[in-house]
């Protein structure tokens, strides 16, 4: 990973466009570095869609921010634990639907074959379909 300047630093440049111009290149690489650290300036990463804007409503402005992008952060036990959920109620969801599905396949094979397991029994699914 390369070394960058403090001085083209996002929150340094920041930081000197607030400050009078007299005192702007007066800073040390090590002071501008110190501040850095000390406000909690850090780089963000990008993000696939990253939209900011203001609104306007009479004499008030509100500002909105939209960042969407992968998660990179560790994940608690909490969340952990609940994503193994989602994908244990998820997989027995795909599995129940599947079942039912095979199960029609298989009863609408039986009827249009003609083979009856129940005499005088009809679930109406043969006569549905047909029609």
């Amino acid at each position: 990973m390369q070394q960058t300047d403090v001085r083209d630093d996002a929150f340094v440049e920041g930081l000197k466009a607030r400050l009078p111009t007299h005192l702007r290149d007066s800073f040390t690489t090590e002071q501008l570095d110190a501040l850095r650290v000390a406000f909690g300036a850090r780089k963000w990463g990008s993000h696939a869609i990253d939209w900011r804007g203001t609104i306007s409503l009479w004499q008030w402005r509100y500002y909105f921010v939209l960042l969407l992008g992968r998660n990179r952060r560790e994940r608690t036990r909490r969340q952990q634990d609940l994503t193994l959920l989602a994908k244990a109620i998820g997989a027995t969801a795909f599995l129940a639907f599947s079942l039912m599905v095979g199960l029609l396949a298989l009863y609408l094979l039986k009827s249009a074959l003609g083979i009856n397991i129940f005499p005088n029994f009809s679930f109406g699914i043969w006569d549905w379909f047909r029609r």
